[in-house]
């Protein structure tokens, strides 16, 4: 939810040349067989779009025409990420995420917010994946902080009530408006 789809154009113009229905490829590269064991850390980014490109039937120049354009529309969510920024140091921050192996270099190199957080615990790096609630009780050891001290924030509601089984209080996101005004009355304001 920090890096959402804000434009599925792109994605939507390659799902009419293939003859797919609408989220079809999103589908594809997040939900198959492969993609799930990526994020797992059994499977590198290059294999699932190796399996997208056998799939589809893709030529390499498509597959990497494709590659581009998928995540052409997606942007992070500034306004979301300042108001992180502004909690610390007051709250410890904590990003848990499911999510392929490359993901870390992106969020230090590419997109440079890897700083903005205490602690970032990746599904491919720890071979968990959320909603196991060993994967919110690792990040909570790292980050010193007892499960009902934290508030997790989730746009999946399976995640969310992963969270709250490990006994943390959570948040389901649908805007960013509706998140931080829910954090706010949880973390009792100052943000």
């Amino acid at each position: 939810m920090i890096l959402r789809t804000f434009d599925r154009s792109g994605r939507e113009r390659w799902e009419r040349q293939l003859g797919l229905e609408p989220c079809d490829l999103s589908r594809l590269v997040f939900n198959s067989e492969v993609s799930r064991r990526a994020s797992a850390g059994q499977a590198t980014i290059d294999e699932v779009w190796s399996w997208v490109q056998s799939h589809l039937s893709l030529s390499n120049e498509d597959l990497a025409a494709l590659r581009q354009e998928f995540f052409a529309g997606d942007r992070l969510d500034e306004e979301l990420l300042a108001y992180i920024r502004r909690l610390r140091p007051r709250c410890k921050t904590g990003m848990i995420t499911n999510a392929f192996p490359d993901l870390r270099r992106w969020l230090q190199d590419v997109w440079r917010i890897a700083v903005d957080f205490d602690q970032i615990v990746i599904s491919a790096e720890e071979g968990l994946l959320k909603p196991d609630p060993r994967i919110y009780h690792l990040a909570l050891d790292r980050l010193d902080v007892a499960p009902q001290q934290a508030v997790f924030v989730d746009d999946f509601a399976e995640n969310v009530a992963g969270a709250q089984e490990a006994g943390m209080r959570a948040i389901q996101f649908r805007d960013t408006q509706q998140t931080i005004s829910e954090l706010e009355t949880l973390l009792g304001g100052g943000g």
